[in-house]
């Protein structure tokens, strides 16, 4: 059985994602003092006296408003309580009761979930402040001063929500999971894809730039395997990033490449290429990532049975650095191809991690080598001696050489396709590492 689920919910700004961060011992949450910077739901595990469960953070209700953006997150907020075995209903000492925090004690209670109060900022220590006795007025029974920022009296809040978990279902442990990153630039449907893979609204979908601004991981079971999805944040030219909050969107994007094995990289079949978008393969490619670009919105392009052939041409140039990287054409809005993208990640992440043995390896060499002889400057030539596999993630090679400079970059392009060739290595970059003899010593 799952970990038991808690959802945080509040006003906007009382401090929710501090909270959160705090309590999953990370910081996953976009932290700003600016209203509705948390918007889709986030989860992190956390850990109290030997038992685990499920946080979820949710972006600020604001029970008023009917539309935009703080409607979706509203939708996002309740679903979260619909799925929490438990909330804790943050509030603000400094604010004190405010008529949002009664409505949303409302909506709480009408849940008939269990729920436990807290009341943030409650920064100094010993006495809790008068104030706090204002909040018993919200019927939620007792509240519980803490502090985001420091962690006073989070030990209290966390004993009263574990006494209304079930822990008596063990955790059957976690199988290993491909992490997969969904990259792009703003408004490609990065979240669009990652609702229709999960049947359901998880992500605010909007045409509006900058709508996901947190990473916000998926995990997904199927027929394919067992994944864990990373929706990330658009990423801009660094001219266009605006504010804070879109600058720590973007470094979260960021690092979302860097704890994935496999990166689909996202274009607009409406668009097309970009400079943006190579960019944004290109951190991919450096980080030595499995990579798939998935060319979106396919459905609302005019074709002929011709058109996915030029395009697929068309594309091969515009990332001719990643030409190991296999181009799907799909739609997230009515689901064409999805299938065959889970049938592809699997793919790539095995090729990204595969290990070919040092004598094959070197039957390989010498093959070459007669076929295409090595380079030579001012009657020296390049000699390899032998090659070897040193890790995976990419696959990485170290060739001893008798001089690194006369393994001209050239030749270095020429073994690489000559492994592809033999080994495949489709969807992932390949290191080739030259190394004179003594070197490793």
């Amino acid at each position: 059985m799952a970990r038991p689920i808690v959802s945080v919910v509040g006003r906007p700004n009382v401090g929710k994602s501090t909270f959160f961060n705090k309590m999953i011992g990370q910081r996953l949450a976009i932290v700003e003092d600016t209203p509705g910077v948390t918007r889709d739901r986030l989860y992190g595990k956390c850990e109290w006296q030997g038992k685990e469960f499920t946080l979820i953070d949710t972006g600020g209700i604001d029970p008023e408003s009917d539309s935009g953006i703080l409607l979706y997150i509203r939708q996002q907020a309740q679903l979260a309580i619909d799925m929490a075995d438990c909330i804790i209903f943050l509030c603000d000492l400094r604010s004190g009761v405010t008529a949002n925090d009664l409505d949303i004690a409302s909506m709480l209670m009408k849940s008939r979930k269990p729920v436990v109060l807290a009341v943030n900022k409650c920064d100094t220590l010993g006495e809790a402040p008068m104030e706090i006795y204002d909040f018993y007025s919200l019927g939620l029974g007792e509240p519980y001063p803490i502090s985001s920022v420091h962690g006073h009296g989070t030990g209290d809040l966390l004993d009263a929500v574990c006494e209304k978990l079930d822990f008596t279902h063990p955790d059957a442990e976690e199988p290993d999971r491909t992490a997969v990153a969904i990259i792009g630039r703003p408004n490609v449907g990065k979240s669009s894809l990652l609702n229709y893979i999960l049947g359901e609204e998880r992500m605010i979908v909007a045409d509006e730039a900058g709508t996901t601004r947190d990473a916000v991981d998926a995990d997904v079971d199927n027929q394919y395997g067992k994944f864990t999805f990373i929706d990330t944040a658009g990423m801009r030219k660094k001219g266009r990033v605006e504010d804070g909050v879109e600058r720590f969107a973007v470094i979260r994007s960021l690092a979302a490449v860097d704890r994935a094995q496999v990166c689909v990289i996202m274009i607009d079949a409406t668009v097309g290429f970009t400079e943006q978008d190579s960019k944004v393969a290109g951190y991919a490619h450096e980080q030595g990532k499995g990579c798939i670009i998935a060319v979106n919105k396919w459905d609302a392009v005019e074709k002929d049975g011709r058109t996915m052939d030029a395009q697929r041409k068309k594309l091969m140039q515009d990332f001719s650095f990643m030409s190991y990287a296999p181009i799907i054409f799909i739609s997230a809005k009515t689901g064409q191809r999805v299938d065959r993208l889970f049938e592809l990640i699997k793919y790539v992440d095995g090729q990204n991690a595969l290990r070919v043995t040092t004598g094959v390896l070197n039957d390989l060499l010498a093959r070459a080598t007669a076929r295409v002889q090595p380079p030579s400057d001012k009657g020296k030539r390049l000699k390899i001696y032998y090659m070897t596999q040193i890790s995976t993630r990419p696959p990485t090679f170290v060739t001893f050489v008798n001089s690194r400079q006369l393994f001209h970059f050239s030749y270095q392009r020429y073994l690489e396709n000559q492994i592809r060739e033999t080994f495949g290595l489709e969807g992932t970059p390949i290191r080739i590492i030259p190394r004179e003899r003594g070197e490793g010593k």
